[in-house]
């Protein structure tokens, strides 16, 4: 980065068009990590894993806490993927969060610069939180808050809460960008991760077919190794363990040239979520710190 913000976005960032493979880690935020974490751990990302982007995930809610992810992300040249986290109870909290979250990003003079998309979810039409409608306006008038700054917005969703919303072309016309969750394991059909390929491809083709050709992300992307309340499989044949955590990933590198081959220059993809402390299973980290297994993914082919 350079010392301070320039002054202007010309030629800032990458083409996203040149953004596919691994992008980065779904990274947990409700636990309010201090600055000193945030900075270490996004070094981390940077650094060991390649990463290029942090996509935020749950909430915090304390005072300056986006500007300490702003600034941890500035010092180890990331970027991010905000998020307006509306949570599962029903409450208007989010537009709190809304709020807070566009006011850091018009008064911070490094948030345009770090701050790659602002997403609302996660999975605002699966958990019937708004309409689809209400969502558009949502999404619309989140554009025209941000087009000074030229930051994009979209909502992060599972194809299946489009689809039990009957498709919510409105919503899917609104968003710049197509942030998808790509969770395998839950479906009804699920065995392994080496099996899943089809199960990846029946989503994709949802989004290729209703999303006239919008750039694509999986951002909550991942297969858990352990199964609890609240992340139980649909299928009795869904295997939870860390071989197969290891390899769903293992199968997005081997399908490398495949999601390469998507519209815009192909789909880039985030590992959810970066530890187990963030939320159990998931993490390429355990609890105790220490990497399941090696996580070397490929940033490009």
């Amino acid at each position: 980065m350079p010392s301070s913000p320039p002054s202007s976005l010309d030629n800032w960032w990458c083409d996203a068009t040149d953004e596919f493979a691994f992008l980065g880690f779904s990274y947990e935020v409700t636990a309010c990590q201090s600055q000193s974490q945030l900075n270490s751990e996004f070094a981390d990302i940077r650094n060991n894993f390649n990463g290029r982007y942090v996509r935020l995930y749950g909430f915090c809610d304390n005072d300056g806490f986006y500007d300490d992810v702003i600034e941890a992300a500035w010092t180890n040249g990331l970027g991010v993927h905000a998020l307006v986290w509306f949570g599962f109870d029903g409450t208007d909290q989010w537009e709190g969060r809304r709020d807070t979250l566009f006011g850091v990003l018009h008064s911070n003079p490094k948030a345009k610069f770090v701050t790659r998309v602002v997403q609302f979810g996660s999975e605002p039409l699966f958990d019937s939180v708004l309409t689809p409608a209400q969502l558009t306006t949502q999404v619309n008038n989140a554009k025209k808050n941000l087009t000074s700054l030229s930051i994009p917005v979209t909502v992060s969703e599972l194809a299946y809460g489009y689809q039990e919303r009957g498709g919510a072309q409105d919503v899917l016309d609104a968003i710049d960008s197509i942030n998808i969750h790509m969770l395998p394991f839950f479906a009804s059909t699920a065995s392994t991760s080496a099996a899943a390929w089809p199960l990846v491809l029946a989503d994709l083709n949802f989004f290729v077919t209703n999303g006239g050709k919008k750039k694509m992300y999986m951002d909550e992307n991942g297969w858990p190794n352990i199964s609890y309340t609240g992340v139980e499989p649909n299928s009795p044949n869904a295997v939870a363990n860390t071989a197969n955590e290891k390899g769903y990933f293992g199968l997005l590198d081997q399908h490398c040239s495949d999601l390469k081959a998507y519209a815009q220059g192909g789909i880039g993809w985030f590992a959810h979520i970066y530890s187990d402390d963030q939320e159990p299973g998931y993490g390429i980290y355990d609890v105790n710190g220490k990497l399941k297994f090696p996580f070397a993914p490929r940033t490009t082919c």
